[in-house]
């Protein structure tokens, strides 16, 4: 029987094949044990692991070590947590650069000078006009050919991009950054490459719809004399955050429930409300109208109550004296018919018959020492007597 020891030693060609094929074999080994270990792996503990098998899927696994059947079998796809909180900011709700360059070749023209007028003035255009329409300028200003042409050859939908109409007819811009979450990884991973041309056209819908159903002054503080007569539309303003994320969520919770879900919530929404700017003037200029206004009431309501108040002091000093002349009159009355008055009770009584008779005698001698002439007839008596009276 023969060994290893009896055969004979092998040449240098085939001790390099022998080399050659370990080495081979090693290689494939590691190879085959890499390949093996490839769908072994940590998962960081902000995201989340997709198990696919075939393209069809297996199970979501957590933060930690991940254990799959190697590829073509199994294939791992890596999403955010739930915890983790995604930001994108929504750019269909902002102006389009070209509307913004052609905004800027706008040219300013001064303002009006004040002409006397009976008429008041508005600020921003016409009574009728709208607040965000341009001012009226005079026949003498007009703008440059090229800024004209500009405004001319520009789309009208370019031209009204970043703008929201308001529920009174109120134009604003708008800038939103939505913040959400995944909470449905496999719908995520479907998704993932519409998500955020879906998220901007859902959150530009809802901010339609939701801007659509306020007024200016329930978005944004467009006039603040209403600040304090209605405490409404302050509340308002605060929740339309709120109401803004309500809404997207509608339409998430629309498209799961028509098997098209993108795997998200929202966690919040950021609004920045602000007035376009050639509206910007016409608004200062309406504030400082009213602030002017306020002040002119204020003025004539001092005024009114000076008045008013000299007015009642006249009055009380009218009534004052006519009461005290009142009473002088009536007390100068009651003086002159006291004699009539301590004869009145006599009288009634027929206590003293005699009394008249003594007061005509007392007063008819003062009397008659005053007439130039007395002439006195008794009528129970035909024949008369004539009597001269004092000399004047």
């Amino acid at each position: 029987m023969s060994t290893d020891a009896d055969l004979p030693p092998l040449g240098p060609g085939a001790q390099a094949v022998r080399l050659s094929f370990w080495f081979v074999v090693a290689v494939a080994v590691l190879a085959a044990c890499a390949w093996a270990g490839s769908n072994i792996r940590r998962i960081p503990p902000d995201s989340r692991a997709v198990v696919l098998r075939f393209g069809a899927f297996v199970r979501t696994q957590d933060a930690g070590l991940l254990i799959a059947w190697p590829r073509p079998f199994e294939s791992t796809l890596l999403v955010p947590g739930s915890a983790r909180v995604l930001e994108q900011r929504i750019q269909s709700l902002e102006r389009d650069p070209r509307a913004r360059e052609a905004d800027a070749n706008v040219p300013q023209l001064p303002p009006l000078a004040a002409e006397p007028s009976d008429a008041p003035a508005v600020a921003g255009g016409t009574p009728d006009a709208p607040p965000g329409s341009p001012a009226p300028t005079d026949a003498g200003a007009t703008a440059p050919p090229d800024a004209l042409q500009s405004e001319a050859l520009l789309p009208d939908a370019l031209a009204g991009s970043g703008y929201v109409l308001t529920g009174d007819n109120g134009v604003l811009q708008l800038r939103a950054t939505l913040y959400y979450r995944v909470v449905d990884p496999y719908a995520y991973v479907l998704q993932k490459d519409r998500l955020d041309a879906a998220l901007e056209r859902i959150v530009s819908a809802s901010a339609v719809d939701v801007v659509a159903k306020r007024d200016l002054d329930a978005i944004l503080v467009a006039r603040p004399e209403l600040l304090s007569a209605d405490q409404q539309v302050a509340i308002k303003r605060e929740r339309l955050r709120g109401d803004l994320a309500q809404e997207i969520e509608r339409h998430l919770r629309q498209l799961d429930a028509q098997h098209a879900g993108l795997g998200v919530e929202v966690a919040r929404v950021d609004v920045e409300a602000s007035f376009p700017a050639p509206a910007v003037s016409a608004f200062n200029s309406v504030l400082t109208s009213l602030q002017v206004a306020e002040r002119s009431m204020a003025e004539a309501r001092t005024s009114a109550e000076k008045i008013r108040q000299d007015a009642q002091q006249d009055a009380d000093r009218i009534v004052q004296n006519a009461q005290a002349s009142a009473v002088e009159r009536v007390s100068s009355a009651q003086a002159k018919i006291l004699t009539i008055q301590q004869l009145e009770v006599p009288l009634r009584t027929n206590s003293d018959p005699g009394l008249l008779a003594r007061v005509y005698r007392e007063r008819v001698q003062a009397i008659l020492s005053k007439a130039a002439r007395v002439t006195t007839v008794d009528p129970h008596n035909t024949s008369n007597l004539i009597l001269p009276g004092n000399a004047q």
